[in-house]
């Protein structure tokens, strides 16, 4: 499909003008590819499989949604509607981006397959655009848009990397057929061996002295993005404390 060619799914209306009703629905089809992939993962969501899921004609699914990327599209936007934001924001900046923060990393967690998901450029659906006006409006009366977009792009990295590596450890430990307490415990030889060695002393701090290492994942989670909040905190005037707010 040339550049001339291309129209966003979002600029494609459902239904067209004319002719008879259509007989299944965007909502529908996206609904059918989050449950297979949820079971399956995202590569069983084709098309031919989804048309099987709701009795349909895999060829006749196009006219709703023409390619995967649009398939794609919609499903990562349906996921963004997961996230609660309602009420926001609610003149507590930090208490908004905790529950932003909270509530993605649920997500993800709900739907790990979503960290196959690549998508550089913004897709700007009805969800996608409700988390920017809600999340980015904490921060709005506060900083300039630059400095708000910068703040953002450090927050969703951190729940990005955090999040993305808590998947990633999960599914090595599923992989492994062990427990995660087993699959410690079969490391820790060698870990006593280079705590031994005397050779690598940050690396002995981490193993012996670090309260992360000892955090549950909600835990650790929080405790970073605690770090992080703190870093926007020292970015914003003081009128933007939320503690102070609340004493007024």
């Amino acid at each position: 499909m040339t550049d001339a060619e291309y129209v966003n799914i979002w600029m494609r209306p459902e239904r067209p003008a004319r002719g008879p009703k259509p007989a299944y629905s965007r909502a529908q089809i996206t609904e059918a590819a989050i449950r297979i992939a949820d079971t399956e993962g995202l590569e069983a969501a084709t098309m031919r499989r989804i048309a099987a899921d709701i009795g349909a004609g895999a060829m006749s699914l196009y006219r709703y949604v023409p390619s995967r990327d649009d398939l794609i599209e919609l499903v990562a936007d349906r996921l963004q509607g997961e996230i609660d934001v309602e009420g926001m924001p609610s003149g507590d900046w930090r208490a908004d981006l905790t529950r932003y923060a909270d509530g993605m990393r649920a997500m993800w967690l709900r739907h790990p397959w979503i960290a196959t998901v690549h998508r550089s450029l913004p897709g700007l659906g009805p969800n996608q655009l409700r988390l920017i006006e809600r999340v980015m409006g904490a921060l709005d009366a506060y900083v300039p848009i630059d400095e708000n977009l910068g703040l953002m792009a450090i927050l969703n990295g951190y729940i990005d990397s955090a999040v993305r590596d808590e998947v990633s450890w999960a599914e090595e430990v599923r992989r492994s057929g062990l427990t995660e307490t087993q699959w410690l415990a079969r490391t820790y030889p060698y870990v006593e061996q280079l705590l031994k060695s005397g050779q690598y002393p940050i690396f002995t701090k981490i193993a012996t002295q670090a309260r992360q290492t000892h955090l549950s994942r909600d835990e650790r989670f929080r405790y970073g993005l605690e770090r992080v909040l703190d870093c926007i905190a020292a970015a914003l005037p003081s009128t933007a404390d939320p503690s102070e707010t609340r004493q007024q």
